[in-house]
């Protein structure tokens, strides 16, 4: 068993659904990671690491479509799939995201 097998995750409730208008990111913390959160127009619900690898670009202020997540400051564009950068720059983490009870609940 690999180190990367071994690590555990915890969900975290980091505020509620309506807080994210559709099409808009937000920041939260879950534990003790910063986190941004997004809901696309379609509903769907996508997270990712708060700040840009690049440049630290507070990523919940980017453009998004259904496809990828672009940070505000230089316009680096991410793949919510696997997090990879459309560029080959670094990749951003993404987690899995979702809603119970009208809360968002992030897996970090």
């Amino acid at each position: 068993m690999s180190l990367t097998d071994m690590r555990t995750t915890t969900e975290h409730a980091v505020g509620r659904v309506e807080e994210v208008p559709p099409g808009e990111g937000r920041a939260f913390v879950a534990g003790e990671v910063q986190v941004a959160v997004f809901r696309l127009r379609d509903g769907s619900l996508h997270a990712t690491q708060a700040a840009c690898p690049h440049a630290g670009g507070p990523l919940a202020d980017g453009q998004t479509d259904v496809d990828v997540l672009v940070c505000p400051l230089h316009l680096y564009a991410y793949r919510w799939s696997d997090g990879a950068a459309t560029s080959g720059a670094a990749a951003v983490r993404v987690y899995s995201v979702r809603e119970v009870d009208g809360l968002l609940v992030v897996e970090v």
